[in-house]
């Protein structure tokens, strides 16, 4: 279908229920979701599961933490007036076993009520070798949370975690895409990893993998690479952007896990290249950019969200029926 009538047939149709962080000032959790996700027609109800004055890679932070039972107050209410129909589930940042069980509980009684219903789940628990979520979150991951995914955005530590393998070669994240397919996942997108670019130690490489079952029972695996320029800065919030957007273009793009990550990087790498810019302005010459500066510019980058610029090409790496 022509671009105009797909966002108006998703407007009518697409409902996100987005369950992630959120801060006063900045964009990050559901900041960094809900505005891409609305930009390209879809309605969003979004459950804070923090609410925080700012990402708490500031000097200082305040705010509240949704309990587990404040969360199904939250649900039940939307239960009772029968407004509990989605068609998507987002979920990002999760603080502690409870919490993310309950998320669990609810994403099993939508799916019953919808089997059509997509989770896109970013298991948020760590990076670079090091946890930064409780490690008894793993296992309730692990077991109960990516069975339930249908589309799943690691980055290369949560992958090795979640499977128990290492990566070290392109051949080894094909293996860990397969294994984390085999516990649930149709679509899985390694967000980054710090294996070697084609291109060069200025690039870093992120994979993809979507599994296809045909009407016949076949199936159908496609595999992708991508090589993503590196910016000399630390940015909050970009990946609940990529799940965002990963969401949105999958939609659009079913059947094409290429074209919905070439969109979704692309739309990552205007909205980084827009930031940096920007925050380099602010800091002067010379000087390293804040954490205020480099807040991501949403709003300033609604064109590109809403008919991004392919500057990221994915390779098929491989393609095969089963």
């Amino acid at each position: 279908c022509g671009r105009i009538s797909c966002i108006v047939s998703v407007t009518m149709e697409c409902r996100v229920l987005s369950i992630q962080s959120h801060v006063v000032r900045g964009y990050v959790g559901n900041k960094s979701a809900t505005f891409p996700l609305q930009v390209l027609g879809f309605e969003v109800d979004s459950i804070n599961s923090v609410q925080f004055s700012n990402h708490t890679g500031y000097g200082h932070w305040k705010g509240q933490v949704l309990t587990a039972e404040e969360l199904n107050v939250l649900y039940e209410g939307i239960k009772l007036n029968d407004v509990n129909h989605y068609d998507y589930i987002l979920t990002g940042y999760s603080r502690d076993t409870s919490f993310l069980e309950t998320v669990v509980d609810i994403i099993k009684e939508l799916k019953g009520t919808n089997p059509k219903l997509v989770y896109v789940c970013d298991p948020v628990m760590g990076d670079q070798g090091a946890m930064y979520v409780p490690e008894n979150l793993l296992p309730v991951y692990r077991d109960k949370v990516v069975p339930l995914a249908d589309i799943l955005t690691p980055n290369q530590f949560e992958a090795e975690i979640l499977t128990g393998r290492k990566m070290h070669s392109v051949e080894d994240a094909i293996e860990v895409m397969d294994l984390l397919h085999k516990m649930g996942p149709e679509t899985v997108v390694l967000t980054s990893t710090d294996l070697p670019s084609t291109r060069g130690d200025q690039f870093l490489v992120a994979l993809g993998s979507q599994k296809i079952i045909k009407p016949d029972g076949t199936i159908w695996t496609q595999k992708i690479c991508m090589d993503i320029p590196k910016v000399d800065a630390v940015f909050v919030g970009t990946g609940d952007l990529f799940a965002a957007m990963l969401l949105a273009w999958t939609h659009h793009h079913p059947k094409d896990l290429k074209s919905a990550c070439e969109k979704t990087v692309s739309i990552l790498h205007h909205v980084i290249k827009r930031t940096i810019k920007y925050a380099n302005g602010m800091a002067g010459p010379g000087k390293r950019p804040n954490a205020g500066q480099l807040e991501l510019r949403m709003v300033q980058s609604k064109a590109d969200i809403e008919n991004p610029a392919v500057i990221v090409e994915a390779r098929v790496i491989q393609q095969k029926n089963q």
